[in-house]
């Protein structure tokens, strides 16, 4: 039986949807977001008198959507923020799928309040919409600035859509998407002069203002002030370069007073390496062992021009990391009697699942690693783990292709065959999206609750 293999985008949505547990820790965030939302709602329904002829319609509709645009740019920014305490709590991956997915409906918001407003102000005044628009941008205070940013918002949905970014290099896209900075500023300062729900109350533009502020300080804080701290605390440099396995490095990353790092094993770094063709290229790589006597290191499978890099960095290289982030560690392990654990890993995700295989608690006999991978040539990191079992007293376990390329297969009867009490392991995943699937399919099959499995994707 073949593993599971996805079919793009929409078919690993609806496989994260399904793997994500019943009671989520992100549940009280989306209470607040969706109360603000509520909010929005409500002050736009304060603010509206009786809707009677067409243009009151499509000026009332623009207005909802203005305002819901707004809100909703002040949520992608502030899910672009990086903030910690969200990243380790949610998990990065998921964080980021929300800016993605609060993104597009910003976009769409966006383009039906131009439409809707122009349109309404256009049947009211009895002229045509590229006559109006004319108007509006040009005699409206803040409509130029406004207008501009605009268009940079819609030219960075455009790109930002999955069939024109896959055809983007990953740097060009990157910095395109950082002017959304510069779009949201330049389209700030219309949403007070113009919008009639904060000249008809005060405390709402005084709201506004708090909402966009916090943002702000937050964006500041965690993506220029926290990562200069760290960097300029730490001052990372490269040690040495290591094969692990054909097309896999380690890059060992010497470092000052790494223990106040707090970093953790299952997180990740997002690491810029000041190297001629990698300083303008910040990608995320997880440690792949704990921080000890002043070393970082990640293990990368070669999978682009950046990551094939690495291998020829040169000894002393400055480093520049943002970090750590990720909610793929110990602390999300479902505390009780006779509780043991079991890692899965596929492909590149052994490297955070290698450095939870050395912390993990757990007692002897209550830790197996399975690791995924096309050939016993790809099993990187294979001495280190057999040393960890040894010394642990856990189980280490692979699963390889066989000779004719045929996959092996992970079923709830074969996970069960292994591990008789599987139902009371508490599981990591750590893999290609179809291995994800597959894994967490038999892990239910076999009886191993929801909230007992972990998984953190970075395809981010």
């Amino acid at each position: 039986m073949q593993m599971i293999q996805e079919g793009g985008r929409a078919a690993r949505r609806r496989a994260e949807a399904r793997m994500r547990p019943r009671r989520s820790p992100a549940t009280p965030l989306l209470v607040v977001l969706w109360a603000g939302v509520a909010g929005v709602v409500a002050l736009w329904w304060q603010g509206t008198t009786a809707v009677t002829a067409t243009a009151d319609w499509l000026t009332g509709a623009g207005r909802i959507t203005g305002l819901l645009a707004g809100y909703s740019t002040a949520v992608v920014i502030a899910l672009m923020a990086r903030v910690p305490a969200l990243e380790r709590r949610v998990g990065s991956d998921r964080v980021a799928r929300w800016h993605a997915m609060a993104g597009r409906y910003t976009v769409f918001l966006v383009l039906a309040h131009f439409l809707l407003i122009l349109g309404g102000y256009a049947v009211e005044a009895g002229t045509g919409l590229v006559e109006q628009t004319v108007t509006v941008v040009l005699e409206y205070p803040d409509m130029i600035e406004a207008t501009i940013g605009t268009v940079l918002l819609l030219v960075i949905g455009g790109v930002s859509a999955a069939a024109v970014r896959r055809r983007l290099r990953y740097e060009t896209w990157y910095y395109l998407h950082l002017l959304t900075y510069a779009a949201v500023y330049l389209a700030f300062w219309h949403q007070l002069s113009t919008g009639s729900e904060f000249a008809a109350v005060p405390a709402a533009q005084t709201a506004w203002y708090a909402l966009y502020g916090t943002v702000t300080a937050l964006v500041l804080w965690y993506r220029v002030l926290a990562p200069v701290r760290l960097n300029l605390r730490h001052r990372l440099r490269v040690e040495s370069t290591v094969q692990e396995a054909p097309g896999v490095t380690s890059v060992i990353i010497r470092g000052e007073r790494l223990d106040r790092l707090d970093a953790q094993a299952g997180q990740f770094f997002r690491w810029r390496f000041l190297a001629r063709e990698l300083r303008w290229t910040s990608n995320p790589y997880s440690l792949s062992a704990p921080p000890a006597s002043g070393l970082l290191r990640i293990t990368v499978k070669e999978a682009g021009d950046h990551s094939a890099a690495l291998a020829g960095l040169s000894p002393g290289t400055r480093v520049w990391a943002e970090g750590p982030y990720g909610a793929l560690t110990a602390a999300r392990r479902q505390r009780g009697r006779g509780t043991k654990v079991l890692l899965i890993a596929g492909g590149a995700g052994i490297t955070p699942l290698r450095a939870l295989f050395e912390t993990i608690p757990a007692g002897p006999g209550d830790l197996t690693l399975l690791y995924r991978a096309r050939s016993q040539e790809d099993l990187a990191l294979w001495g280190e783990l057999q040393a960890i079992a040894r010394t642990r007293k856990a189980r280490l376990l692979y699963a390889v292709n066989g000779p004719d390329g045929e996959r092996p297969e992970i079923s709830a009867e074969s996970l069960s065959r292994v591990l008789p009490d599987i139902e009371r392991h508490d599981v990591y995943l750590c893999g290609p999206p179809g291995l994800a699937e597959e894994s967490y399919a038999a892990l239910r099959e076999a009886g191993v609750p929801a909230r007992r499995i972990h998984h953190e994707s970075f395809e981010l």
